[in-house]
């Protein structure tokens, strides 16, 4: 007679027990390594202008190339 009384209040026991052990948890930590970023970037800028200059340089002292 007391089984029947006492299995609901064990059953409530146990399942309040496992749902407390399954508490998450959110960590924000720092990274041990320092972040690094790699830059490769061709820098063809500079060249195209002064390639651009010294056409424009020619059709000025050869305007009667066109």
């Amino acid at each position: 007679m007391y089984a029947h009384r006492l299995l609901p209040r064990v059953s409530l026991l146990t399942a309040g027990l496992l749902l407390g052990a399954c508490t998450p948890t959110v960590q924000v930590a720092m990274p041990k390594d320092p972040i690094t970023i790699n830059l490769n970037v061709k820098i063809e800028h500079e060249i195209l202008v002064k390639v651009d200059r010294e056409i424009d340089d020619l059709l000025k002292e050869n305007s009667n190339l066109f």
